[in-house]
Protein backbone atom coordinates (compact mmCIF):
# COMPACT_ATOMS: atom_id res chain seq x y z
CA UNK A 1 0.00 0.00 0.00
CA UNK A 2 1.32 3.57 -0.92
CA UNK A 3 2.14 5.57 2.13
CA UNK A 4 -0.59 6.99 3.55
CA UNK A 5 1.27 10.78 4.45
CA UNK A 6 2.56 12.87 1.41
CA UNK A 7 5.19 15.33 2.18
CA UNK A 8 3.81 18.32 0.66
CA UNK A 9 7.06 20.61 0.49
CA UNK A 10 5.44 23.22 1.74
CA UNK A 11 6.72 23.85 5.92
CA UNK A 12 3.71 25.38 6.79
CA UNK A 13 1.09 23.02 5.69
CA UNK A 14 3.58 19.44 6.54
CA UNK A 15 2.58 16.01 5.16
CA UNK A 16 -0.89 15.09 4.05
CA UNK A 17 -2.85 11.75 3.03
CA UNK A 18 -3.73 11.12 -0.23
CA UNK A 19 -7.19 12.97 -1.49
CA UNK A 20 -6.51 15.77 0.05
CA UNK A 21 -7.63 19.47 -1.88
CA UNK A 22 -6.31 22.24 -0.32
CA UNK A 23 -6.03 26.10 -1.78
CA UNK A 24 -3.40 29.08 -1.31
CA UNK A 25 -4.77 33.10 -1.42
CA UNK A 26 -1.03 34.69 -2.58
CA UNK A 27 -0.56 38.44 -3.11
CA UNK A 28 3.01 38.28 -4.91
CA UNK A 29 4.00 35.89 -8.28
CA UNK A 30 7.38 35.37 -5.87
CA UNK A 31 4.15 34.26 -3.04
CA UNK A 32 2.94 31.66 -6.01
CA UNK A 33 6.45 30.36 -6.70
CA UNK A 34 7.69 29.82 -3.01
CA UNK A 35 5.11 28.04 -2.43
CA UNK A 36 3.92 25.51 -5.82
CA UNK A 37 7.39 25.01 -6.77
CA UNK A 38 8.09 23.16 -3.29
CA UNK A 39 5.00 21.53 -4.08
CA UNK A 40 5.65 20.35 -7.24
CA UNK A 41 9.57 19.55 -6.23
CA UNK A 42 8.41 17.37 -3.52
CA UNK A 43 6.22 15.47 -6.08
CA UNK A 44 8.65 14.52 -8.33
CA UNK A 45 11.44 13.47 -5.81
CA UNK A 46 8.19 11.22 -4.43
CA UNK A 47 7.54 9.71 -7.38
CA UNK A 48 4.54 11.63 -8.12
CA UNK A 49 3.36 12.43 -11.48
CA UNK A 50 2.78 16.43 -11.30
CA UNK A 51 0.63 18.80 -13.27
CA UNK A 52 0.96 22.72 -12.94
CA UNK A 53 -1.79 24.87 -14.42
CA UNK A 54 0.32 28.15 -14.62
CA UNK A 55 -1.67 31.45 -14.03
CA UNK A 56 -1.19 34.55 -15.93
CA UNK A 57 1.25 36.74 -15.88
CA UNK A 58 3.50 34.05 -15.20
CA UNK A 59 4.21 32.06 -18.02
CA UNK A 60 4.88 28.31 -19.17
CA UNK A 61 8.60 29.26 -19.41
CA UNK A 62 9.22 31.23 -16.40
CA UNK A 63 7.36 28.23 -14.64
CA UNK A 64 10.09 25.77 -16.19
CA UNK A 65 13.04 27.81 -15.20
CA UNK A 66 11.58 28.28 -11.36
CA UNK A 67 11.12 24.67 -11.09
CA UNK A 68 14.89 23.81 -12.65
CA UNK A 69 16.39 26.20 -10.59
CA UNK A 70 14.99 24.68 -7.31
CA UNK A 71 14.74 20.92 -8.82
CA UNK A 72 18.20 18.77 -8.96
CA UNK A 73 17.96 17.12 -12.51
CA UNK A 74 14.77 18.92 -13.46
CA UNK A 75 15.72 18.27 -17.38
CA UNK A 76 15.19 14.68 -16.74
CA UNK A 77 11.98 14.78 -14.69
CA UNK A 78 11.43 16.65 -17.70
CA UNK A 79 12.45 14.65 -20.39
CA UNK A 80 10.33 11.39 -19.02
CA UNK A 81 7.55 13.29 -18.82
CA UNK A 82 7.54 13.08 -14.70
CA UNK A 83 5.34 16.83 -15.15
CA UNK A 84 3.52 18.83 -17.57
CA UNK A 85 3.25 22.04 -17.56
CA UNK A 86 0.21 23.86 -19.18
CA UNK A 87 -2.40 27.33 -19.30
CA UNK A 88 -4.23 27.64 -16.35
CA UNK A 89 -6.90 29.67 -18.72
CA UNK A 90 -6.37 26.66 -21.61
CA UNK A 91 -6.80 23.89 -19.04
CA UNK A 92 -10.27 25.30 -17.80
CA UNK A 93 -11.80 26.75 -20.39
CA UNK A 94 -13.23 25.57 -23.65
CA UNK A 95 -12.95 28.64 -25.36
CA UNK A 96 -15.19 31.02 -23.23
CA UNK A 97 -17.26 28.32 -21.36
CA UNK A 98 -16.01 26.25 -18.22
CA UNK A 99 -17.02 22.79 -18.16
CA UNK A 100 -17.43 21.16 -14.86
CA UNK A 101 -17.57 17.07 -16.26
CA UNK A 102 -15.16 18.01 -18.51
CA UNK A 103 -11.78 19.11 -15.67
CA UNK A 104 -12.72 16.36 -13.54
CA UNK A 105 -12.67 13.87 -16.41
CA UNK A 106 -9.49 15.29 -16.79
CA UNK A 107 -7.79 15.27 -13.85
CA UNK A 108 -9.19 11.31 -13.14
CA UNK A 109 -7.69 10.39 -16.60
CA UNK A 110 -4.29 12.32 -16.00
CA UNK A 111 -4.07 10.18 -12.42
CA UNK A 112 -5.14 6.86 -14.25
CA UNK A 113 -2.52 7.61 -16.79
CA UNK A 114 0.36 8.23 -14.02
CA UNK A 115 -0.83 5.12 -12.29
CA UNK A 116 -0.21 2.69 -15.58
CA UNK A 117 3.23 4.34 -15.84
CA UNK A 118 4.42 3.11 -13.07
CA UNK A 119 4.43 6.67 -10.67
CA UNK A 120 3.42 6.61 -6.98
CA UNK A 121 0.56 8.96 -7.81
CA UNK A 122 -0.34 12.12 -8.84
CA UNK A 123 -0.05 16.01 -7.38
CA UNK A 124 -2.04 18.78 -9.24
CA UNK A 125 -1.94 22.94 -8.96
CA UNK A 126 -4.09 24.74 -10.73
CA UNK A 127 -4.57 28.81 -10.61
CA UNK A 128 -7.96 30.99 -10.85
CA UNK A 129 -6.36 34.09 -12.25
CA UNK A 130 -8.61 33.59 -15.08
CA UNK A 131 -12.07 33.42 -13.44
CA UNK A 132 -14.59 35.62 -14.37
CA UNK A 133 -17.98 36.56 -12.09
CA UNK A 134 -19.99 34.55 -14.79
CA UNK A 135 -18.16 31.07 -14.06
CA UNK A 136 -17.77 31.43 -10.42
CA UNK A 137 -20.84 29.38 -9.65
CA UNK A 138 -19.95 26.91 -12.21
CA UNK A 139 -16.39 26.66 -10.63
CA UNK A 140 -17.65 26.75 -7.24
CA UNK A 141 -19.80 24.05 -8.13
CA UNK A 142 -16.69 22.63 -9.68
CA UNK A 143 -14.56 22.51 -6.47
CA UNK A 144 -16.85 21.01 -4.37
CA UNK A 145 -17.35 17.95 -7.09
CA UNK A 146 -13.13 18.07 -6.78
CA UNK A 147 -13.40 17.60 -3.03
CA UNK A 148 -15.75 14.95 -3.47
CA UNK A 149 -14.41 12.89 -6.23
CA UNK A 150 -10.64 13.08 -4.53
CA UNK A 151 -11.56 10.62 -1.77
CA UNK A 152 -9.81 7.29 -1.93
CA UNK A 153 -7.41 8.12 -5.03
CA UNK A 154 -3.59 8.67 -5.47
CA UNK A 155 -3.57 12.24 -6.11
CA UNK A 156 -3.51 15.45 -4.08
CA UNK A 157 -4.15 19.17 -5.19
CA UNK A 158 -3.34 22.56 -4.36
CA UNK A 159 -6.02 25.50 -5.87
CA UNK A 160 -3.82 28.71 -5.46
CA UNK A 161 -6.36 32.11 -6.02
CA UNK A 162 -4.70 35.30 -6.46
CA UNK A 163 -5.84 38.08 -3.81
CA UNK A 164 -5.92 40.90 -5.58
CA UNK A 165 -8.96 39.86 -7.73
CA UNK A 166 -10.49 37.68 -4.82
CA UNK A 167 -13.26 39.05 -3.16
CA UNK A 168 -14.11 39.07 0.95
CA UNK A 169 -17.28 36.25 -0.43
CA UNK A 170 -15.37 34.11 -2.61
CA UNK A 171 -12.44 33.44 0.22
CA UNK A 172 -15.37 32.37 2.65
CA UNK A 173 -17.28 29.91 -0.10
CA UNK A 174 -13.26 28.73 -1.50
CA UNK A 175 -12.28 28.06 2.52
CA UNK A 176 -15.54 25.88 3.03
CA UNK A 177 -14.75 23.65 -0.10
CA UNK A 178 -10.86 23.60 0.97
CA UNK A 179 -10.02 21.12 3.85
CA UNK A 180 -7.40 23.57 4.32
CA UNK A 181 -7.27 27.04 3.43
CA UNK A 182 -3.64 28.71 3.38
CA UNK A 183 -2.59 32.34 2.64
CA UNK A 184 0.74 34.07 2.02
CA UNK A 185 1.50 37.59 1.65
CA UNK A 186 4.61 39.04 1.00
CA UNK A 187 6.25 35.72 2.17
CA UNK A 188 4.26 35.72 5.52
CA UNK A 189 2.52 32.54 5.97
CA UNK A 190 -0.90 32.04 7.35
CA UNK A 191 -2.70 28.77 7.66
CA UNK A 192 -6.79 29.51 7.93
CA UNK A 193 -7.69 25.73 9.03
CA UNK A 194 -10.22 23.55 7.35
CA UNK A 195 -13.58 23.31 5.83
CA UNK A 196 -15.69 22.05 8.83
CA UNK A 197 -17.86 24.71 11.13
CA UNK A 198 -15.73 26.45 13.74
CA UNK A 199 -16.05 24.00 16.67
CA UNK A 200 -17.69 25.52 20.29
CA UNK A 201 -17.47 23.77 24.08
CA UNK A 202 -20.27 21.68 23.14
CA UNK A 203 -18.22 20.01 20.46
CA UNK A 204 -15.37 19.69 22.48
CA UNK A 205 -17.04 17.48 25.38
CA UNK A 206 -13.95 15.42 26.46
CA UNK A 207 -15.17 11.31 27.52
CA UNK A 208 -12.10 10.65 29.02
CA UNK A 209 -10.90 12.64 32.28
CA UNK A 210 -7.22 10.90 31.13
CA UNK A 211 -7.14 12.70 27.59
CA UNK A 212 -8.25 16.04 29.76
CA UNK A 213 -5.34 15.88 31.72
CA UNK A 214 -2.85 14.16 28.71
CA UNK A 215 -4.39 17.27 26.68
CA UNK A 216 -1.57 19.43 28.89
CA UNK A 217 1.16 17.47 27.38
CA UNK A 218 3.74 18.94 25.09
CA UNK A 219 1.97 16.72 22.00
CA UNK A 220 -0.92 17.74 22.57
CA UNK A 221 -0.41 21.41 22.18
CA UNK A 222 0.47 20.77 19.03
CA UNK A 223 -2.81 20.09 18.13
CA UNK A 224 -5.37 22.49 16.45
CA UNK A 225 -8.86 23.01 18.00
CA UNK A 226 -10.12 21.30 15.51
CA UNK A 227 -8.30 18.05 15.81
CA UNK A 228 -8.71 18.49 19.43
CA UNK A 229 -12.15 18.33 18.52
CA UNK A 230 -11.52 15.11 16.46
CA UNK A 231 -9.74 13.35 18.83
CA UNK A 232 -12.23 14.00 21.53
CA UNK A 233 -14.47 11.67 19.48
CA UNK A 234 -11.92 9.48 19.08
CA UNK A 235 -11.11 9.13 22.49
CA UNK A 236 -15.01 8.32 23.12
CA UNK A 237 -14.83 5.42 20.72
CA UNK A 238 -16.87 6.74 17.89
CA UNK A 239 -16.64 5.30 14.47
CA UNK A 240 -15.50 8.48 11.70
CA UNK A 241 -19.10 8.52 10.65
CA UNK A 242 -20.84 8.76 13.78
CA UNK A 243 -18.41 11.48 14.28
CA UNK A 244 -18.78 12.98 11.31
CA UNK A 245 -22.49 13.61 12.09
CA UNK A 246 -21.73 14.70 15.68
CA UNK A 247 -19.28 17.33 14.50
CA UNK A 248 -21.39 18.27 11.55
CA UNK A 249 -18.84 17.62 8.79
CA UNK A 250 -17.51 14.95 6.41
CA UNK A 251 -16.29 11.68 7.23
CA UNK A 252 -13.49 12.43 5.04
CA UNK A 253 -12.64 15.46 6.53
CA UNK A 254 -12.22 13.18 9.86
CA UNK A 255 -10.45 10.63 8.27
CA UNK A 256 -7.98 13.90 7.01
CA UNK A 257 -8.06 15.31 11.07
CA UNK A 258 -6.97 11.76 12.05
CA UNK A 259 -4.51 11.60 9.19
CA UNK A 260 -2.60 14.47 10.72
CA UNK A 261 -3.37 13.64 14.67
CA UNK A 262 -1.44 10.10 14.38
CA UNK A 263 1.10 12.00 12.42
CA UNK A 264 1.74 14.60 15.08
CA UNK A 265 1.51 12.75 17.90
CA UNK A 266 3.91 9.40 16.34
CA UNK A 267 0.91 7.10 16.54
CA UNK A 268 1.29 3.94 14.53
CA UNK A 269 -3.01 3.67 14.69
CA UNK A 270 -5.72 4.26 17.02
CA UNK A 271 -4.93 1.92 19.52
CA UNK A 272 -1.60 3.32 19.87
CA UNK A 273 -3.11 6.78 19.79
CA UNK A 274 -4.94 5.97 22.78
CA UNK A 275 -2.17 5.16 24.58
CA UNK A 276 -0.81 8.73 24.22
CA UNK A 277 -2.97 10.29 24.71
CA UNK A 278 -4.37 8.39 27.95
CA UNK A 279 -0.92 8.23 29.27
CA UNK A 280 -0.88 4.16 29.42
Amino acid sequence: MKDALRHTGIGALGDMPWGSHFCLFYETKEDLLSAVVPYLKAGLESKEFCTWAVPEPLTEDEARQALSQAVPAFDRYLAARSIEIVSAREWYLDGDRFDLKRIIDGWHEKLIGALSRGYEGMRASGDTVWLEAKHWKDFSAYERELDESLAGRFITVLCTYPLTVSRAVDVLDVARVHQCTMALRKGIWEVIETNEPATGKSLVRMSEAGYAASNRSAKLATLTPREHAVLAQIVAGFSSKVAAQRLGISRRTIEFHRANILQKLRAKNTADLMRVVLGE
